[in-house]
């Protein structure tokens, strides 16, 4: 039994992280604001407003991002939320945070579930609307932005000490780096 349910973890990773349907990608138009067309912008790290936590260091972040960290200080469980293939946002965290290619990201997640190393590979998002509806309906949530993106429903994390529009932040996209 507790082989089948491996087996169906990984199946069901699988399909979600080569971009299959599923039910638990959301969708969304995407507004004005959304446009993609400001190179050197900021990624800001987002969650729940709830969260106690203010700063992380960027060895942290990464280490939740990779499924090393599954749980806050606080107990709670972490969720991680990437953005749908194709966005300049998503580019950005591979390179900076995961430091893979969509390749090595995808085979991370499939032997990580495998091995039992990550009990959850991020849920993918179609938009930064649905990322931020995820990250304020989950009080464990964790995600990215724009820095133009971010609204009063989710709270900044300081990366480092640094917030996205601090000098020396580390987070910023490169429009041009995604064709």
């Amino acid at each position: 039994m507790r082989v089948g349910l491996r087996i169906r973890s990984l199946l069901g990773v699988g399909a979600l992280l080569l971009g299959l349907p599923s039910n638990s990608i959301a969708q969304a138009t995407p507004t004005s604001s959304e446009t993609r067309g400001r190179p050197g912008q900021s990624l800001a790290i987002v969650v729940n407003k709830s969260n106690p936590i203010e700063d992380l260091p960027y060895s942290e972040l990464r280490k939740i991002f990779l499924g090393e960290r599954s749980h806050w200080p606080s107990g709670r469980r972490i969720a991680v939320a990437m953005m749908d293939d194709g966005h300049p946002e998503r580019q950005t965290v591979l390179r900076q945070i995961y430091r893979m290619d969509e390749n090595g990201y995808r085979e991370h997640f499939i032997k990580g579930v495998f091995r039992g190393d990550v009990f959850v590979a991020p849920k993918t998002l179609s938009s930064p609307i649905v990322m931020r509806k995820f990250v304020f309906n989950a009080p464990g949530g964790i995600g990215y932005l724009r820095s133009t993106d971010v609204d009063k429903s989710v709270k900044v994390l300081r990366v480092d000490g640094r917030l996205p529009d601090d000098k020396d932040y580390k987070l910023q996209i490169d429009d041009r780096a995604v064709e």
